[in-house]
């Protein structure tokens, strides 16, 4: 009968684990959990939101001195500012995680889009303190072609790894070239 019984549970198993005894071990980011992920997602997200929120200390009067300048076409009210880059920097932070939660299977191009990533981020932080508390709105503009281009380059790296970093990423794209409009534009007009 044990035999019978061997035979009937070897028929029921697929060929291939018959074959092998092999034992499949889950890629890293599927064996930390539910809550590892959650508290992945949520670092992910403090650090640009964080980082923000420095650069809005040190640069405490940027609203005021938005509302004083001779305002280009298109210049939205300084209150709107907070807003989208508190939406911007939650979009980053989603960016960076899914870059490094999906970039398992792809090291490489997962440590060049986190990379490139940082990069950036520090250019967007350094770029608050450039315009508003050193007034030097040309540098300024320089700074927003680099990270446009840092961003760019983050977006083609994170395409290898994941769509949704490169979806949440479109956004800050398209303020950051809003954002040298109006840099380019104060700069000018000022």
């Amino acid at each position: 009968m044990t035999t019978k019984t061997k035979t009937k549970k070897q028929a029921k198993k697929p060929a291939t684990a018959r074959r092998t005894n092999v034992k499949k071990v889950a890629p890293k980011h599927e064996q930390i959990g539910a809550w590892g992920i959650i508290w992945r997602i949520i670092l992910c997200i403090a650090v640009p939101l964080g980082g923000g929120f420095i650069i809005s200390l040190l640069t405490s009067n940027a609203q005021e001195t938005f509302g004083q300048f001779n305002q280009p076409p298109l210049a939205p009210p300084a209150w709107l500012f907070p807003v989208a880059w508190t939406i911007l920097y939650i979009l980053m932070g989603l960016a960076s995680f899914f870059i490094y939660y999906f970039g398992t299977r792809n090291k490489e191009a997962r440590k060049a889009g986190l990379i490139l990533y940082g990069i950036q981020l520090v250019f967007n932080f350094l770029w608050s303190i450039v315009f508003f508390n050193v007034e030097q709105y040309y540098v300024a503009f320089a700074m927003l072609v680099v990270m446009w281009i840092l961003i760019i380059l983050t977006m083609v790296k994170a395409g290898k790894v994941s769509k949704l970093a490169v979806a949440c990423l479109v956004p800050y794209l398209l303020w950051v070239t809003f954002a040298g409009y109006l840099n380019i534009m104060i700069a000018i007009l000022n």
